[in-house]
């Protein structure tokens, strides 16, 4: 019996490779949070994607591992104590594949709390606002007459930009020259405003040099290539 079989998502989404860290995601920001992380660490892992255009997120084994309904979620079948742990909410996925491969978050105390603090102002500010800026800009909430709550978000997007901006204007990455998991949860969200957003022009994004440097930085790494497109869609 596999060590995965207590886990009722094995069930819809059956393990190839029960002996890897199974992902369950979609390449959405938060998503891919995880799929660059795993890659950037090389740490041996098994993909399985959860299509919202199918609800797969509200199945009863989706649910099981993940009340939330939301990805990413993963199982380690060799978590401590070389026992199987599933975790979802993807900066404390980063935090536990840091620690367990003992790459990107910093060994020094004082520069590992920084890195947390990074990765903290991502999940409290950086993807909530994003988000309602796509939210308002090019999803359903754009057919709002009211542009208030558009106005609101675009100028909190703005704001957090420009403390990245100041931030980043002596250091290679947020944490100074070492490349971290702040970076790798901030960055594809800076990459969907942008991109797939397509609120550039809207946020002024031109006014932000050094977070278009970073940006850059950061989609040069062949593991951030190979990451954002984890789990395919095709």
């Amino acid at each position: 019996m596999s060590i995965l079989s207590a886990f009722p998502v094995t069930n819809k989404w059956p393990a190839r490779h029960p002996e890897r860290i199974q992902l369950y995601s979609l390449p959405t920001p938060n998503g891919v949070k995880v799929s660059v992380m795993l890659e950037e660490t090389g740490l041996p892992y098994e993909a399985h994607l959860i299509d919202f255009n199918t609800d797969d997120q509200l199945s009863a084994e989706f649910l099981s591992l993940n009340p939330n309904n939301k990805i990413p979620a993963i199982i380690d079948p060799d978590g401590p104590g070389h026992q199987p742990l599933s975790l979802f909410e993807s900066g404390a996925i980063l935090i536990y594949l840091a620690e367990k491969s003992g790459q990107f978050l910093p060994v020094d105390p004082a520069l590992r709390y920084q890195a947390l603090q990074w990765l903290m102002f991502q999940m409290g500010g950086i993807g909530p606002m994003f988000g309602q800026v796509g939210f308002f800009h090019k999803f359903a909430g754009r057919m709002y007459e009211d542009k208030r709550p558009l106005e609101r978000y675009v100028n909190e997007s703005k704001r957090l930009l420009n403390v990245l901006n100041q931030h980043l204007r002596d250091r290679q990455w947020l944490c100074g020259s070492e490349y971290s998991i702040a970076d790798i949860a901030t960055f594809p969200w800076v990459r969907n405003l942008t991109g797939f957003y397509e609120a550039g022009d809207l946020v002024g994004f031109s006014d932000f040099p050094e977070v278009q440097r970073v940006l850059e930085q950061f989609l040069q790494r062949p593991a951030v290539q190979r990451g954002l497109v984890i789990p395919s869609c095709d």
